[in-house]
């Protein structure tokens, strides 16, 4: 979903949008998301992963097609088409992943999250190019075009086995609803995803109002964010043989506490590239060991747990960049925007300083 930050400067030139009604892509994006995450387990229980990726492919390849051109309104709703097929495919892809690595899985987890950075490093470079040749068209029924030969792919692999395996019953009279850690895991899923894509889906807008030259390099802004955090995923797997996962995730929160205050600080390109390189390393990881972390605070209910929890981060997802947009609409500065998702990492460094059990330590529920 990384495309729509390095486009969202081109989508809102050509409707002349504000920077609210910009974040209002984000969250039709991340709100439709939801939607699909809420579908992709019915999907895998009723058809098999195949099926599940393959739907998923094709509604994101139709709604890259489908913003090629049209009005506002167009726009929300081919957004919103994608948005659909990446969290039909989200949930599915992370929980084959670690279905198929039982031990290990936070170091599965990150390095199939890594693989998914490629894409994310390399569209701003896309997209820069094509906007210099005033062809954006192209990127996007480019990407369309390797969706459909990814679809393909799906329709020919093996899969074994193709359904999610059965849940251990639950213990009776437990629910996952009674566990007094759903609260509080469902607000970290919604400040780390909201938090990952403020900065990504707003940095590209902030370096081009810092960069007055009429050259592209702003829109390659955001590779600086995903490739670092491409970098710490493929680096957290041996980070991760010789320390707990908590410690791996306080000391990344810690790196990207420094880079968000230099993105905050920042007044050129320098020092913005400096903040999103160390916001983006320090982020890295902490999705997937939260993912992996998930059997630890919940037992036997994490499958249960995982629906609500994937939604809140889908729900962050939709609202923090949003807000960072009416922030910086009401303020009349991008700058005090970028103090939202920083907030926000503050937030979960203190729950990972005050929370610091691994998958050796199961908490009780």
């Amino acid at each position: 979903m990384t495309f729509l930050g390095p486009m969202l400067p081109i989508l809102s030139a050509r409707w002349a949008l504000t920077d609210e009604q910009a974040g209002y892509l984000i969250s039709a994006q991340f709100f439709s998301s939801m939607v699909g995450m809420f579908a992709s387990g019915v999907l895998v229980e009723r058809r098999g992963y195949r099926f599940t990726l393959i739907s998923g492919a094709v509604l994101m390849a139709l709604g890259m097609t489908l913003l090629t051109s049209g009005p506002w309104l167009l726009g929300l709703i081919s957004v919103s088409t994608f948005g659909v097929g990446h969290g039909i495919t989200t949930p599915a892809g992370n929980l084959r992943t670690a279905e198929i690595n039982p031990q290990g899985s936070a170091s599965a987890l990150n390095l199939i999250n890594a693989v998914w950075g490629i894409g994310a490093v390399s569209s701003p470079f896309l997209i820069a190019f094509a906007q210099r040749m005033h062809q954006t068209s192209v990127f996007l029924y480019g990407t369309a075009s390797a969706l459909l030969v990814l679809l393909i792919a799906l329709a020919v692999v093996r899969f074994e086995p193709d359904t999610r395996a059965l849940a251990t019953p639950p213990r009776p009279g437990h629910s996952v609803w009674e566990s007094r850690w759903l609260p509080l895991i469902c607000v970290l899923f919604f400040i780390y995803v909201g938090t990952e894509t403020s900065f990504g889906g707003w940095i590209a807008s902030y370096a081009r109002r810092l960069d007055s030259g009429q050259h592209s390099f702003w829109a390659m802004m955001p590779s600086f964010y995903w490739g670092a955090l491409l970098a710490g995923r493929a680096l957290a797997p041996f980070a991760l043989n010789f320390s707990r996962e908590t410690t791996v995730a306080k000391i990344g929160l810690c790196l990207a506490l420094v880079g968000g205050l230099a993105i905050v600080a920042a007044h050129g390109m320098g020092l913005l590239i400096t903040g999103s390189v160390l916001a983006g390393l320090g982020l890295a990881s902490i999705f997937p060991i939260s993912v992996s972390l998930l059997p630890g605070w919940f037992g036997e209910s994490a499958n249960r747990a995982s629906g609500a929890v994937f939604a809140s981060g889908n729900t962050g997802g939709a609202i923090l960049p949003w807000f960072v947009g009416a922030v910086s609409t009401r303020t009349g500065s991008l700058r005090f925007g970028f103090v939202v998702p920083l907030l926000g990492v503050a937030a979960m460094l203190l729950f990972y300083m005050t929370n610091g059990f691994s998958n050796d330590e199961h908490p009780s529920v």
